[in-house]
């Protein structure tokens, strides 16, 4: 990387380097993540005023004012021969920095991205809510386009997205599709999701659920006859229901569990893990249907036993987080020591690929 290097120098290097991120951090060089792994894009560590430049070189007068403002803003860029990326620039003991997130031009399929049938199933769904969660860099943001790309060409009706920023852009196909940006077309999340309701919406797309109102409007949409498919920050499916519920301060928690038992659809969790047999990641996940059963469970507000229900409702096209990871380490996607670094039983899925080993040598014999 040559020293006159701008922002579009390391975005297209992080690219051609097959980087899904690019972190600008005072004091370091420019780094990419590749596979799940930092590398440096240079031997020189970045000086405040440099990094400073390549952040608000790309800001508009607008975008200038809203960080100014909120010392925090989310942005999307466009590069010419190289895609869109979504930022956030950000200050970190009074400089500013950045992080980058490339967006595929074209929206994978639900199939290509790793998701089961039951995925499909669940998009098809005409009222309720349906979360996708995971923690940063788990795909949810890509698993919630290509839900979006799903529905609007199997449905005849209006889709609505509600997003900081717009990162997949859609066109309209059996649906009309709206995408609405935050500080740009609404004021606020839970703002979007209010008015969506008097705008004849039949999708609500939330890019995320982030506070108290957001996850109320929401659920208010989805009890209302519109199905509402939003994303949360969570380590497991039923983990996003607690993160749910404490949201809300006790007082209102029972008529939150109340909400959540009966418009509550199904809960994907998913993880992005290195690839073992060539280079990329892959998905492993957990999903959560609502049935007669688990809705029960939520109402009564017994969430440590749905785990157990989600073990036992591979025919309603659960599964957990254990059994993705299983079957991917012995097909070979997945290292063993990945599969039991992720497991939620660690030693049970030790356990079982010895086993597995074991029936594979005695298979040889």
């Amino acid at each position: 990387m040559s020293p006159g290097y701008d922002l579009v120098d390391l975005l297209t290097l992080t690219r051609q380097l097959g980087g899904s991120d690019l972190h600008l951090s005072i004091g370091a060089p420019p780094v990419a993540r590749i596979d799940g792994t930092l590398t440096p894009l240079s031997d020189s560590p970045m000086e405040a005023n440099r990094c400073r430049e390549l952040v608000l070189a790309v800001l508009t007068e607008s975008e200038r004012s809203r960080l100014e403002k909120d010392w925090e803003l989310d942005f999307a860029i466009q590069v010419r021969d190289i895609g869109r990326f979504r930022g956030n620039a950000h200050y970190s003991r009074g400089n500013l920095e950045a992080a980058f997130r490339y967006v595929p031009a074209e929206v994978p399929d639900l199939k290509t991205l790793g998701h089961g049938t039951i995925v499909e199933e669940l998009c098809r769904a005409r009222q309720g809510l349906i979360l996708v969660t995971g923690m940063a860099g788990a795909g949810k943001s890509t698993t919630l386009a290509a839900m979006t790309a799903q529905i609007l060409e199997e449905r005849r009706g209006v889709v609505t997205t509600i997003e900081d920023p717009i990162e997949f852009t859609f066109h309209h196909a059996g649906s009309l599709i709206k995408q609405r940006q935050i500080g740009i077309d609404t004021r606020d999340f839970a703002s979007a999701l209010r008015a969506a309701v008097r705008q004849d919406v039949d999708v609500i797309v939330v890019s995320e659920m982030r506070d108290q109102e957001s996850v109320a409007a929401a659920l208010t949409a989805a009890e209302t006859g519109h199905l509402v498919i939003s994303t949360l920050h969570t380590r497991s499916a039923v983990g996003s229901l607690d993160r749910v519920v404490d949201i809300f301060p006790p007082a209102q928690q029972p008529q939150i569990i109340t909400q959540l038992s009966s418009a509550l659809v199904g809960v994907i969790n998913q993880k992005l893990l290195p690839r073992a047999d060539v280079p990329g990641r892959v998905m492993a996940s957990e999903v959560l249907v609502m049935t007669p059963a688990t809705s029960a469970i939520v109402r009564d507000h017994r969430f440590e036993q749905l785990y157990g229900l989600i073990q036992v409702g591979t025919v309603h096209g659960m599964h957990t987080m254990d059994s993705s990871l299983y079957h991917l380490l012995t097909n070979n996607f997945i290292t063993a020591e990945d599969a039991i670094l992720h497991a939620r039983d660690p030693a049970a899925m030790k356990e079982d690929f010895k086993e597995f080993l074991r029936q594979q040598n005695k298979n040889r014999r």
